[in-house]
């Protein structure tokens, strides 16, 4: 697993030709407050039941809100064949706090 700070993925994200899928998985209620732009939601829970829809092959950011959460995910993913995920670092409170300073926060 690799690991990237917000700074880090805007960065990336501002570079990168061929971006990675940024997967959120924290729970409804806390994308509805706040989420990175083009990232898509898939709560923890609900990702062994769900990993079908994502292709092993492709280049994954999994963020929640401090990274605990994301870094289980990529774990799993892993053991699951999925070779290329990187864990935000710090979740969206660090891209709030490091990025995007007018995201909201909870």
């Amino acid at each position: 697993m690799h690991h990237l700070t917000a700074k880090q993925l805007k960065q990336q994200l501002e570079q990168a030709d061929d971006l990675p899928v940024l997967l959120d998985v924290r729970e409804p209620w806390e994308f509805e407050i706040c989420s990175i732009n083009n990232s898509i939601l898939i709560p923890m829970g609900q990702i062994s039941s769900q990993i079908d829809k994502l292709k092993p092959d492709t280049e994954y950011v999994v963020i929640c809100h401090h990274g605990i959460r994301s870094r289980s995910v990529c774990l799993f993913l892993e053991r699951h064949g999925f070779s290329n995920v990187t864990n935000l670092t710090g979740g969206v409170e660090s891209w709030a706090r490091d990025v995007d300073l007018n995201m909201a926060t909870y």
